[in-house]
């Protein structure tokens, strides 16, 4: 097998050139002096992002007072036609020094389901908030303000109605990190979020990423079932200076679900797998039923610090490597967060020459454990990222993911360690089944760009991923690909927005037969999968398929969306292979300004004859979801 991974230059990274350039790009191009007190443009030192209002010459003016026997002048006739009115200016948001500010301070990730991130994908596509990296995913919450920061003035300007709803939303839900205090280094205290989903699914569903598909996807890898199924959760975070913590738990419940026949179970473990078989395989629901789930999960908790715009976070959080919105080839939230070593450079960092020709860089590293693995158990991974923006219309990134040790294969060294990151030679047999393996290695690239004279419609994006190869760009013919289109808004309906996505793991080469390519590995048999969930792309192994999404946006923060999902397993990886076709309504709701209704019916019809004993007539099942989501907005500030 060849193996490889990326320039490994990219490795060399420049936190120690942070520190010297943090000024400039802790808010990518706000490196003006804040107003002081009583310069024009000034604001107080808490204050909220948002644009001045034009004052008029007739203002009020309380420089003096009137002395006794002094008579007032006579007032000004106003004029019979008055000059228009200025353009909307933009008023700095942040307190003094922004990028000391922005670089030294804490912030929590915003959640990748939370409403935000197709606003903010929206927002960017309609033409504004350049220095967003759309490859690159969760942001921090003050990372988010940057963005908004820097826009605000070209929002307002514009007159384009849909980008300010959205730029109103956002402004609101961050208050509470806009708002800095005069001492900046303070912190504060908030519940962010109570929330309950009740879900009710009639008819047999699919629930194995690995194998034949799954009905529900990019849902953290949660527990589903035919019958009620229930989460209910609540997450709070703080932040002290350049320290922050944020907890998410939620209680879990989801019926008995009905696993697969003992013949399906032997070949995928025989034929495909090539695993040892074990009633506990989280990959290969078993069984004539599997138990019934009533737990408590945490499905995120860390603390982390801020260092030069670097966030160091241990814990659970989220990660998603790709621009797409459906999956992400190298990382996504498809399955239940990992427990992990995290650095993020969370704001864009220029780095001196490199920067004149690739543009502003965002880094994300981690090192973590993966669980529900057999064979080997307890490996562990540990996942690269590097996004590129030359201009603000154009970004291109790479990552990398390896899988490696494990209880039951020979043991991690650094050696072996420093090989899966350097090595671009391929592994032999020998060095596969020995303690110098580097592990599975698998390499994406992605890019976005917003094409010409169409700027401000249509936004072109593309993920990609390969096993055994330096990067998808050396061998584009075994790779695995999601290109997308999106169409921010209609010309006479800028309401309405339309996406589209491809995707595939079938790539054409003799190699991809079995489902022995793409996600799977000779050694790591079980390699991208975390309980059981694929944590890459939902579409699993040797599959092709697509997504689309047609929403009409009612507000920043509500819409009603009409959504299609198509996948096609091949034949010779599961037996006369499978097919999903799935439509929903999905409708997003404000009561107020701070309680959320997602609201969703989802219909399904999968054929998957080697799971029925033969039959090939199409089953189907039916998925009803009301989600109520408060927003306390209770901050403690300390």
């Amino acid at each position: 097998m060849r193996k490889g991974c990326v320039v490994s230059f990219l490795l060399l990274c420049p936190v120690a050139l942070a520190g010297q350039q943090d000024a400039h790009n802790a808010s990518y191009a706000m490196t003006q002096r804040a107003p002081q007190s009583g310069e024009a443009g000034a604001v107080p030192s808490s204050a909220t992002i948002g644009v001045t209002n034009n004052l008029t010459s007739e203002a009020q003016d309380t420089s003096g007072t009137q002395q006794p026997g002094q008579e007032r002048p006579a007032a000004k006739e106003t004029p019979q036609e008055q000059a228009p009115a200025p353009p909307v200016q933009f008023t700095p948001t942040m307190p003094q020094r922004p990028a000391r500010v922005s670089g030294s301070l804490g912030s929590t990730y915003i959640p990748l389901d939370s409403w935000m991130y197709p606003e903010i994908l929206r927002l960017y596509s309609l033409g504004f908030i350049d220095t967003v990296f759309l490859g690159m995913r969760p942001y921090t919450r003050t990372s988010v303000a940057h963005m908004l920061d820097e826009s605000a003035g070209a929002i307002y300007n514009s007159g384009n109605e849909e980008a300010q709803d959205i730029y109103e939303a956002l402004s609101h839900e961050l208050t509470p990190d806009l708002e800095v205090p005069a001492d900046a280094h303070r912190g504060h205290s908030e519940v962010e979020s109570v929330y309950t989903r009740v879900l009710g699914i009639t008819g047999q569903p699919l629930r194995d990423s690995y194998h034949a598909g799954q009905t529900i996807v990019n849902d953290y890898g949660r527990p589903y079932a035919e019958g009620f199924n229930n989460i209910t959760g609540v997450s709070v975070r703080t932040t002290l200076g350049r320290y922050s913590g944020y907890v998410r738990g939620e209680y879990q419940h989801a019926p008995r679900l009905t696993g697969y026949p003992l013949d399906a179970v032997l070949h995928f473990i025989n034929v495909t797998d090539t695993a040892p078989f074990s009633n506990y395989n989280p990959t290969i629901p078993y069984g004539q039923t599997l138990n019934s789930v009533d737990t408590f999960r945490v499905q995120e908790g860390y603390l982390a610090a801020n260092f030069w715009s670097h966030e160091i976070s241990v814990g659970k959080s989220d990660e998603w490597f790709g621009p797409g919105r459906g999956g992400g080839m190298g990382y996504s939230n498809n399955a239940e967060n990992i427990y992990s070593i995290r650095l993020n450079r969370v704001e864009p960092l220029s780095i001196p020459l490199i920067s004149r020709v690739l543009g502003p860089i965002r880094y994300d590293i981690l090192y973590g454990s993966l669980q529900g693995h057999t064979t080997p158990n307890s490996d562990y991974t540990h996942s690269e990222g590097f996004s590129f923006k030359p201009t603000g219309n154009f970004e291109f990134g790479f990552q990398r993911t390896i899988v490696f040790g494990g209880k039951g294969h020979e043991p991690v060294t650094w050696h072996t360690f420093l090989k899966g990151f350097f090595d671009i030679n391929d592994t032999t047999f020998a060095e596969k089944v020995g303690r110098d393996d580097p592990g599975a290695r698998f390499s994406a690239f992605n890019f976005s760009y917003r094409l010409p004279f169409v700027r401000n419609y249509l936004t072109f994006y593309s993920d990609s991923e390969s096993h055994d190869d330096v990067t998808p760009i050396s061998a584009p013919r075994r790779a695995a690909i999601r290109p997308g289109l999106y169409l921010s808004q209609f010309p006479g309906a800028r309401k309405l927005s339309l996406r589209t996505e491809a995707v595939s793991t079938d790539p054409p080469t003799g190699r991809s037969i079995g489902g022995s390519f793409m996600y799977w590995e000779a050694i790591q048999k079980q390699a991208y999968t975390n309980k059981g969930y694929v944590f890459g792309d939902w579409i699993g192994r040797e599959a092709k398929g697509g997504q689309a999404w047609l929403t009409y946006h009612l507000s920043g923060n509500e819409w009603l969306e009409l959504q299609y999902r198509n996948t096609k397993t091949a034949k010779d990886f599961v037996p006369m292979g499978t097919t999903q076709n799935d439509f929903a309504v999905n409708a997003v709701k404000r009561v107020g300004k701070d309680v959320e209704v997602n609201a969703w019916v989802q219909y399904e019809q999968w054929k998957a004859p080697f799971l029925r004993n033969g039959d090939t007539s199409a089953q189907s099942n039916t998925s009803i979801a009301v989600q109520l989501t408060y927003f306390p907005r209770d901050v403690r500030r300390y």
